[in-house]
C-alpha cells in the first residue's frame, strides 16, 4: 500500500514558529493569500546577490551538499576521461570504439536510472523532513503532557466535575496532531530510521540492473548498428567486446545510483563522495594493469570499470544499512505506483534527453572513426565539467523538496535565487578556463594528429556553451525539488523535437562543427524551458504572484 500524500502532493502547509525558517528575502512583499510577490521572476536572477557568495546559514547549508555532490559527480566521467586517455594510447580505431560503446551504455543507464535517482531525492527528502517535523510535535507533545494535571489531579482541583474526569486527557489539548508513524515513517527501536521510499528505490534499481545487463549482452550488435557501427566497420569487434563486459557492471550501476538518490535525500552527499573516490581510484589503478601488462586492451578497461562498480556499491549499500530499514516490514509498504507514477513522466523527459545526445554521437559515428574519436573527447570534457554544476542542481532540489514539503515559501525563493546565481558564475569560470586550458590539452587524450584539429574546432563550443548548461542542470534540479515533473518532462520533449530537427540538416551542411551548433541550440532551448514554470508563475510557482 503506498503511502498517503504528502503536503506537497496537495497543498503544502506552512509551519509557524519554524527557527530554521530564514527571513523573507529583500525586495519581496505577501499579501493577504500568502503570495509572494517578486518585482519580477527574472528578479531572482539578482536579489540579494551581494550576499552571493555569503557564508550564511543558507549559503553553508547549499556548500555542505553542493560540493561533494559535485566531486562525487565529476568522479565518474574524470575516471571514463582517465579511461579515454589509456585506449586513445592503443589507436583511434579502439578510442572510437570504446566511444560508442560508452555513449550506448551511458544512454541506456540514464533512461533506466535517472527517473529514479530523481524522484528517490525528492521522496525521501520529504519524508525526511515529515519525519523530523512528526518528531518536533511528538517531543511538544510530550512536554504538554507532563505539564498537564492527571486525572486524580483534576478531580481534587474540580471536584464537581468528578463525572466527566474520565474523559479528561492530554490528547485533547493538541488539537489532534498526528503522532509519528503517520505516514509509516519514523525511528524504530533500533534507530534505525523507516522511510518507504528507500526500499521501494533499491527494489526497482536492482531489477532494472538486471533488465539492462541482460538487454545489452544478447543486444550489443543491434545496438552498436543503429550507432552507425556495422559488420564491415574496424569498430565493431572491439566496441562489442567493451560493451558485453561492461553491461555486467549495470546492476552495480544503477544500484549505487538509486542509494546516491537516497543520499541526497538525507542531504548526506559525502557518503556517495567516499564511495565514488574509492571505485574509481581502484579503476584506474586497474586500468593500466588490465590494458597494458596483462595485454587484454579494451576488455581490460571495461573489466577495471566493472569492479570499480560493484564496490562502490557495496560501501554504499553497507553505509545504508546502518542508518536505514533496507528491507520493508511488509512487502505492501513499497510505493511501486507512487515511483511508476512520477518515474514515468521522467523517463518521457529523459528519453527525450538520450535520443538528443545519442543521435549527436550516432551522427559523428557516421563521419568515420576520427569525427567519432575527436567528437566523443570533446563530449565528455563538455558532461564531465558540466556535471560540476549538478552538484548545485542536487542542492537545489534537497533543500526545496524539503521547504515546499514544510511550506517555507521564503526558503524556497532564497534557495532558488542563491543556486541561480552560483551556476551563472560558476558557468563563466568553467568557460574560461576550458577556452585556454584544452587548446594545450589535446595531447593527454591521443597524438593523432586529426583527432586534435578537430577537437579544436570543437572545444569553442565546449566552453562556450558551459554557462547555458550550468542554468540548465541547476534549474532542472529547481523543478525536481517542487516535484515538477510533469512540467518538466513535457517541456523536455518539445526541446527535444527542435532539437532533433536541427541536428540533420546542421550536421549535413557543416559536418563536425553542424553537430555542436546543434548541441548548442538543444542546450539553449533546454535552459529556456527550464525557467519557463518560474518565468510565468505557474504550477508550484502561483505564490510568486502579486
Amino acid at each position: 500500500m503506498d503511502a498517503p500524500a504528502t503536503p506537497k502532493e496537495s497543498e503544502a502547509v506552512a509551519m509557524p514558529n519554524d527557527p530554521e525558517a530564514p527571513a523573507m528575502p529583500e525586495d519581496t512583499d505577501v499579501d493577504s493569500s500568502g503570495n509572494i510577490g517578486l518585482k519580477s521572476p527574472f528578479h531572482l536572477f539578482f536579489m540579494d546577490a551581494r550576499s552571493i557568495f555569503k557564508k550564511d546559514e543558507l549559503g553553508l547549508e547549499i556548500a555542505r551538499i553542493a560540493i561533494p555532490a559535485a566531486l562525487a559527480l565529476a568522479a565518474d566521467p574524470i575516471a571514463s576521461l582517465i579511461d579515454t586517455a589509456f585506449i586513445g594510447h592503443i589507436g583511434p580505431v579502439e578510442l572510437a570504439a570504446v566511444g560508442v560503446s560508452i555513449a550506448i551504455f551511458n544512454q541506456v543507464s540514464r533512461i533506466a536510472i535517472f527517473p529514479l535517482v530523481s524522484i528517490t531525492t525528492s521522496f525521501v527528502a520529504e519524508e525526511d523532513a515529515l519525519c523530523k517535523t512528526m518528531a518536533i510535535e511528538k517531543q511538544e507533545k510530550e512536554t504538554m503532557e507532563k505539564a498537564l494535571p492527571t486525572n486524580s489531579e483534576m478531580k481534587e482541583l474540580t471536584p464537581n466535575a468528578a463525572a466527566d474526569s474520565d474523559k479528561v486527557d492530554a490528547n485533547s489539548f493538541l488539537t489532534g496532531k498526528k503522532n509519528q508513524t503517520t505516514f509509516g515513517y519514523g525511528k524504530r527501536n533500533n534507530g534505525k530510521r523507516h522511510i518507504p521510499s528507500v526500499s521501494t528505490a533499491l527494489v526497482i534499481g536492482g531489477m532494472l540492473g538486471l533488465i539492462q545487463a541482460i538487454s545489452l549482452i544478447f543486444g550489443a550488435k543491434i545496438c552498436l548498428n543503429l550507432m552507425g557501427v556495422h559488420s564491415d566497420s574496424p569498430m565493431l569487434s572491439p566496441a562489442r567486446r567493451y560493451l558485453t563486459l561492461r553491461s555486467l557492471g549495470a546492476p552495480a550501476v544503477l544500484l549505487s545510483l538509486a542509494m546516491q538518490g537516497v543520499f541526497r535525500g538525507f542531504k548526506d552527499t559525502k557518503t556517495p563522495l567516499y564511495a565514488t573516490v574509492a571505485g574509481d581510484v581502484t579503476n584506474i589503478i586497474l586500468d593500466p594493469i588490465l590494458i597494458f601488462v596483462c595485454r587484454l586492451g579494451v576488455s581490460g578497461a571495461a573489466i577495471a570499470h566493472v569492479v570499480s562498480q560493484y564496490l562502490i556499491s557495496l560501501i554504499l549499500l553497507l553505509r545504508l544499512m546502518q542508518k536505514v530499514e533496507v528491507l520493508p516490514p511488509s512487502f505492501k509498504e513499497l510505493q511501486f505506483s507512487r515511483f511508476l507514477k512520477n518515474g514515468s513522466l521522467l523517463l518521457a523527459r529523459v528519453i527525450a534527453v538520450t535520443i538528443c545526445v545519442t543521435l549527436a554521437a550516432s551522427l559523428a559515428a557516421r563521419q568515420g572513426s576520427i569525427s567519432m574519436a575527436a567528437f566523443q573527447i570533446c563530449l565528455q570534457i563538455w558532461l564531465t565539467t558540466s556535471l560540476l554544476a549538478d552538484g548545485l542542481a542536487v542542492a537545489a532540489q534537497a533543500i526545496l523538496a524539503s521547504a515546499f514539503a514544510r511550506g517555507e515559501k521564503s526558503k524556497a525563493i532564497a534557495t532558488t535565487s542563491r543556486v541561480l546565481q552560483l551556476s551563472i558564475v560558476l558557468g563563466f569560470f568553467l568557460a574560461v578556463f576550458l577556452g585556454v586550458g584544452m587548446q594545450f590539452g589535446g595531447g593527454i587524450f591521443t597524438k593523432n594528429a586529426e583527432v586534435l584539429r578537430l577537437m579544436h574546432i570543437g572545444i569553442p563550443f565546449v566552453a562556450a556553451t558551459q554557462p547555458i548548461n550550468s542554468l540548465a542542470f541547476v534549474l532542472d534540479g529547481v523543478n525536481f525539488g517542487a516535484s515538477d515533473f510533469a512540467y518538466t518532462a513535457y517541456s523536455m520533449v518539445i526541446v527535444a523535437i527542435i532539437s532533433i530537427g536541427s541536428l540533420f540538416p546542421l550536421s549535413l551542411s557543416n559536418g563536425f562543427v553542424g553537430i555542436w551548433i546543434a548541441l548548442t541550440i538543444y542546450m539553449s532551448l533546454r535552459t529556456f524551458a527550464g525557467f519557463g514554470r518560474i518565468g510565468t508563475t505557474t504550477g508550484p510557482w502561483r505564490f510568486l504572484r502579486h
